[in-house]
């Protein structure tokens, strides 16, 4: 009889946030950009809405984190 090792889970709550490309970069909504926006300037709130890529460093640690993708 062998012995299995624990299965990997995924944390729920990283992967309603994150999400993965099919190149293996991990994506996120920016931060800063859901209240206090009066005085913000528009090309701030513009630019807030687009997705951002997470730096490699961060990257390695999601990998442990969201194990199927």
């Amino acid at each position: 009889m062998g012995t299995k090792g624990n299965k990997a889970k995924t944390h729920r709550a990283s992967a309603k946030r994150l999400r993965r490309t099919r190149t293996g970069k991990v994506v996120a909504r920016k931060a800063f950009g859901s209240h206090l926006l009066g005085h913000k300037s528009r090309k701030r709130k513009r630019n807030l809405r687009k997705q951002s890529t997470l730096a490699p460093a961060a990257v390695r640690n999601i990998a442990k984190i969201l194990p199927h993708g």
